[in-house]
């Protein structure tokens, strides 16, 4: 690191756990976020500021006025813009160190595949369950830690599947796939702003665990916030040795 870098990280450099070496850690990876939107924007800002060297932030989605009540990487200037792109200013602005790359095209499996291979960690912050399966899909079949995170209403959730255990549970295991579900969205049952803040920003943090290596990442564990009274769950979640999904997992 250079001196400004020293700099910049100090504080980082400071904690005895991640230090001079966590913080090259974080400098030479490369991460993979799957929507910029009230998660998203957390999660990508912490990121930047802490100092990731490569980003890469999905979304296919513009500029709202009713995302700007939580989606904090945004503004009222943006109104129409691309997230992604509205995304990638907002951190280059918080650090114009990293390199940021966007994804303007909704994900597939064959894009998701080609991202997922390259990156050290994802962060699911979508808002719906095709897309959550199919990252968590490509994840398991890249060896991949996916970090999620959920919020609707007042309740959010945020837990760790992390493949290269191989006793560890996926998505799937949790969440099976399934045709009649019906998903809800911010869009018509409404989410408390500071929730997805909240979640968002505990997706970074274990992200950043991940990729310096260390205390202990939520894997096998689910933790579900009550924030109308501001409760915390914690429920063990193990792997589903049924799971059609992790079973195809390489080493498992």
């Amino acid at each position: 690191m250079n001196d400004a870098q020293l700099l910049r990280y100090a504080r980082h450099i400071l904690l005895d756990e991640l230090g001079i070496e966590g913080q090259e850690r974080l400098l030479a990876a490369r991460v993979l976020i799957v929507g910029a939107g009230g998660l998203g924007s957390p999660a990508a800002m912490y990121l930047a500021s802490a100092g990731v060297g490569t980003i890469v932030l999905a979304d296919n989605d513009v500029v709202e006025i009713s995302n700007l009540q939580r989606q904090i990487m945004h503004n009222t200037s943006r109104l129409g813009q691309l997230k992604a792109e509205s995304g990638r200013e907002t951190m280059l602005a918080l650090n114009p160190e990293l390199k940021v790359e966007i994804r303007t095209t909704r994900m597939d499996p064959h894009s998701l595949d080609q991202e997922i291979s390259q990156v050290d960690v994802v962060l699911d912050c979508t808002d719906n369950f095709a897309t959550r399966h199919a990252v968590n899909r490509a994840c398991i079949r890249h060896t991949k830690p996916l970090v999620s995170g959920a919020g609707i209403r007042f309740e959010g959730q945020v837990s760790v599947f992390d493949p290269r255990d191989p006793h560890a549970p996926c998505y799937h295991c949790l969440f099976p796939e399934a045709d009649d579900v019906e998903a809800l969205n911010c869009a018509t049952t409404g989410v408390f702003a500071p929730l997805v803040g909240i979640i968002g920003s505990m997706q970074a943090a274990e992200a950043l665990k991940i990729i310096a290596g260390i205390g202990t990442t939520l894997k096998g564990r689910l933790l579900i916030l009550d924030a109308l009274d501001m409760q915390w769950h914690s429920v063990k979640v193990k792997r589903d040795p049924g799971c059609i999904v992790c079973a195809l997992r390489p080493h498992a």
